[in-house]
């Protein structure tokens, strides 16, 4: 169960709150911040990875995640997953003046990711490649393609995503890289348009 809220009137920013028998997670998120983070999730690899997504997404983001990672890693990549997209939803508000589109590529090495999103208010998500190792310390990497779709799903976006490469590390690293700066792009504010970017007139 997520409690939200919105920050003060105008900004751009929320914070949710989620808890179930499997994690307690607190989020912050400011889609108009610096890219600053303060991230503890429990698993290090996961914490760097969304260390990425405010670096590069240029979102001011805090994550404080307790979950059964006796069990694995899935539930607390999951859940902080739905939790990032009740807030990106709930940070947008009623869509008015964003891009809306975004399309953006992302090496790393010899990894490519790609992800084209669309502020659709119509949750879907298509995923093409697989990671070359199962793992990455203690994350599963097909966690990160699990990540993705949650966070999408939650926050109303349709997104197809792809990864390349022969280094999982590589691989994980660029869609969560691109994932962010696809974001940034189709969630900035267009100054030519005052309306919702929809001739429906709402997302």
């Amino acid at each position: 169960m997520s409690d939200s809220s919105a920050t003060d009137a105008g900004s751009r920013a929320a914070a949710v709150s989620r808890e179930t028998g499997e994690t307690t997670i607190d989020l912050t998120l400011d889609l108009d911040g610096d890219g600053d983070s303060k991230i503890d999730t429990g698993i290090g690899f996961f914490d760097h990875m969304l260390t990425a997504v405010a670096t590069h997404g240029l979102f001011d983001l805090t994550v404080q995640c307790n979950g059964d990672l006796s069990i694995d890693d899935h539930h607390t990549v999951e859940d902080v997953a739905i939790t990032l997209g009740e807030a990106i939803d709930e940070a947008l508000g009623d869509r008015r003046g964003i891009v809306r589109y975004a399309d953006r590529r992302v090496p790393l090495d010899e990894a490519l990711a790609s992800v084209v999103v669309d502020i659709s208010g119509r949750p879907y998500f298509v995923f093409d490649g697989e990671f070359s190792q199962d793992d990455i310390g203690e994350f599963t990497s097909d966690m990160a393609r699990h990540f993705v779709e949650s966070a999408a799903v939650n926050a109303g976006l349709t997104v197809h995503a792809a990864v390349d490469g022969e280094n999982a590390h590589h691989e994980v690293e660029a869609l969560f890289k691109t994932f962010a700066r696809a974001l940034d792009d189709a969630t900035r504010i267009d100054d030519r348009r005052t309306d919702t970017p929809s001739t429906k007139g709402q997302l």
